[in-house]
């Protein structure tokens, strides 16, 4: 191996200080359950086919749904994909969140503690209610209550039981350390790609490194309308044909490069894209490359 190539990045990352290793891309199965969802049998595919190629954390929250009527839809399509399922679940992690309500389709942020605690008790029930929640993270912080009063729930819920791990999403460094006054805080979900690159500058990936906690990027090939143009960013383009890999792995590859905290979770709503994203795990890159792609426009 040449001094100018990296180290291959491992296949397999603890889940913050858990001792849980997980597979270092994650299915983010949002697209199953919004609008323009595929039908549940290949949604249901999908999921299947991310297990056999060896992934093991999926992300969802109760709000990956059409509106507040189909609540917690994309937890129970989880829930029956794994109880289909006829291989090893033994290491399989789902990641789910609550927090935010889909009034008419729209997002919006919800706080309160009581809301909190049923919804809690809801993904509980959603994903098969027999086991703890695997990992359950709040949404995004509601400026009407104080972190403390809104995560006062998850610590019930830990200590009944309903929730093994937790984590926080959409948070500041100041407020990711406010939450784990309250609960043990194993993973960090914010928006972070070559467009939205503010956890390399505002300090949560600093902090996330340091203190031992997972960084699960959101939107990580920049979102629906970004992710079409990927293939026009000459760095990654160049770099990709290359490689002999899509420009999908590329920036995959890349993620991972930048943090050993880092677990990607690439949305895919058929077989063939979580496939794809799987590939990024046996990219290398020489120093050079990767000073090559962090140039790219943020």
């Amino acid at each position: 191996m040449g001094t100018q190539e990296t180290v291959q990045m491992p296949t397999l990352r603890e889940l913050g200080k858990t001792g849980k290793m997980v597979f270092s891309i994650g299915l983010g199965a949002m697209p199953m359950s919004i609008s323009n969802r595929p039908p549940e049998d290949q949604s249901i595919a999908t999921i299947h086919r991310a297990l056999d190629l060896g992934v093991t954390l999926i992300d969802t929250a109760d709000s990956y749904c059409m509106d507040e009527s189909d609540k917690h839809h994309n937890e129970r399509l989880i829930g029956k994909a794994l109880q289909k399922y006829s291989g090893d679940l033994s290491r399989v992690i789902v990641a789910t969140k609550g927090g935010l309500m889909r009034p008419n389709g729209t997002w919006t942020r919800n706080g309160n503690p009581d809301h909190l605690r049923q919804t809690i008790r809801e993904s509980f029930e959603a994903l098969g209610g027999e086991k703890p929640i695997d990992l359950w993270q709040y949404h995004s912080p509601d400026p009407n209550y104080t972190i403390a009063e809104s995560l006062q729930p998850v610590k019930e819920a830990v200590a009944e039981g309903l929730i093994r791990y937790a984590g926080v999403s959409n948070f500041s460094v100041d407020q990711i350390q406010q939450a784990r006054e309250v609960v043990d805080v194993v993973s960090v979900q914010n928006q972070y790609n070559p467009w939205h690159r503010e956890p390399e500058f505002d300090g949560v990936l600093n902090y996330c490194e340091a203190e031992g906690l997972s960084f699960l990027p959101w939107s990580p090939l920049g979102g629906s309308r970004r992710v079409q143009q990927l293939s026009s960013v000459e760095a990654i383009a160049n770099l990709a044909r290359d490689k002999g890999i899509s420009v999908y792995s590329l920036v995959l590859a890349w993620m991972l490069s930048k943090s050993s905290s880092i677990i990607p979770i690439p949305g895919a709503s058929k077989p063939e894209s979580i496939a794809d994203s799987v590939t990024a795990t046996q990219v290398r890159f020489t120093e050079a490359e990767i000073g090559l792609l962090d140039e790219m426009n943020s």
